[in-house]
């Protein structure tokens, strides 16, 4: 049986698969080696992803043979949501965040230990294009999101991977190097696709 790599994300996840998206390359580098298996859902928090992830993760592929080769967690483009703007029903407070990303990696390390588990980090906000499209509920006419909380909260999944002795990719940072990056690409890990590559063959 073929190994797999799980993504397991919010809605940049889900449409990672689509083309030239970050999960397709993925998929592509690994054709010969390996299964990328898509968990991507839409909307989701941490908070939502711990209730889901014994469906997630079934308990038949506990055994060491059934064993992912690696599992990414990306998470927090949503949690990080403001907690009075139209999308406070995303939110996750911060400590609660880092709180939920700890459960994930036990689960995912109770279940696999040798799986390399791979933190990445919420990327950055470009404000004055969210408002250019605004969510329908956002009456206020400002971003329900902000680059000063998705780096906070993009801090905090490093602090998580740190401690929990992970691998993790500070996509929040990285992005903002690319000249441009606020048009560069609509995939977020599109315009980092070759440094994701070698930090994701590296472990």
């Amino acid at each position: 049986m073929r190994p797999k790599i799980y993504l397991f994300g919010d809605s940049i996840t889900e449409m990672s698969f689509d083309e030239g998206g970050w999960g397709a390359s993925l998929a592509k580098h690994f054709n010969r080696t390996a299964d990328v298996v898509l968990r991507g859902y839409s909307g989701y928090n941490t908070r939502w992803a711990l209730k889901v992830l014994e469906k997630v993760f079934p308990a038949t592929e506990k055994s060491e043979s059934e064993s992912p080769l690696a599992v990414t967690v990306f998470f927090g483009a949503n949690d990080a949501s403001l907690a009075d703007r139209c999308s406070a029903f995303q939110h996750v407070p911060l400590e609660e965040f880092k709180h939920n990303l700890h459960s994930i990696l036990a689960f995912l390390k109770g279940r696999w230990p040798t799986t390399e588990v791979i933190l990445i980090s919420p990327p950055p906000i470009d404000e004055p294009s969210r408002l250019l499209y605004p969510f329908a509920e956002n009456k206020l006419g400002l971003p329900e999101r902000t680059n000063e909380a998705a780096g906070n909260y993009a801090k905090a999944c490093l602090a998580v991977a740190a401690e929990c002795g992970v691998s993790a990719i500070d996509l929040w940072t990285r992005m903002q190097q690319i000249p441009g990056w606020q048009t560069a690409c609509s995939d977020p890990l599109l315009s980092t696709r070759k440094d994701f590559f070698y930090d994701f063959i590296s472990l």
